[in-house]
């Protein structure tokens, strides 16, 4: 088996099996390097593995990247930069080049959206569902703005990932055009409210309330189990929330 296919199947469990393993087949199949072998990790693995790996988390994340991608009928090569850049970032050049190879087989795929998200919530923690999702906007959001189409389909990725409308909304406002302030580098007062899924009229007492709650629920440790590349991209959500509340402070006095 070549270097590739042991890329594939050397870390991956409960995505060999279900919609996301046929997608994974078909995009393997198109290229020439690598899946001669992996049919037998298919079916060994199709109900073995159950707890979500890192390389579970990758084509999780290659293949809602596609959709996403598509969304607007065109593929933006900086949305594709922002892919790779995020990869290379994570895994370093060699393996980022062999997770992108195997994204342009994916790009190819009609892909149901629905089949893939029901496999994904079905073995990975809310956590990671919204990891997945802070991930997504920040693909859409790579040509400069975020669409309405991309919102749309992101909107029904996280619905199908049993994602409420409030962590949908909170993490979209940390991707709103108007969500940095002019001088600071922080948030727009109205910005930091929606990312701490409250509005104005709450008490400061229900602010820090708010705060505490989203640490604990977006803390990094929660990705621990996937490993350090996937900490550090949960740490830049992590300070989007600090920073909406350090906002909050300044503007009350708090």
């Amino acid at each position: 088996m070549s270097s590739f296919a042991k890329f594939i199947g050397a870390s991956l469990g409960w995505s060999l099996g279900g919609p996301i393993g046929g997608i994974l087949g078909f995009a393997l199949g198109s290229l020439i390097d690598g899946f001669t072998g992996l049919e037998d990790n298919f079916s060994k693995q199709r109900h073995g593995q159950k707890a979500t790996k890192s390389g579970d988390f990758e084509i999780s994340l290659l293949i809602l990247a596609a959709v996403v991608i598509k969304a607007d009928g065109k593929i933006d090569r900086r949305e594709l930069d922002f892919v790779r850049r995020n990869f290379i970032s994570m895994y370093g050049k060699e393996k980022a080049n062999r997770a992108f190879k195997l994204f342009n087989g994916i790009l190819k795929e009609d892909i149901s959206t629905r089949q893939v998200c029901i496999q994904i919530r079905q073995h990975m923690s809310h956590a990671s569902r919204l990891q997945l999702l802070h991930f997504l906007f920040g693909i859409a959001k790579a040509d400069g703005a975020v669409s309405h189409v991309e919102i749309q389909i992101i909107k029904t990725i996280s619905v199908y990932l049993y994602i409420n409308n409030r962590d949908f909304e909170s993490i979209r406002a940390m991707f709103s055009s108007a969500s940095r302030g002019r001088s600071s580098g922080g948030y727009t007062s109205s910005t930091a409210y929606k990312i701490l899924e409250i509005t104005k009229k709450a008490t400061n007492a229900e602010v820090k309330k708010a705060y505490r709650r989203l640490v604990k629920k977006h803390h990094p440790d929660k990705l621990r189990h996937l490993g350090e590349e996937y900490q550090k991209g949960a740490e830049d959500k992590f300070r989007q929330i600090q920073k909406a509340y350090e906002q909050i402070q300044k503007d009350r006095g708090m």
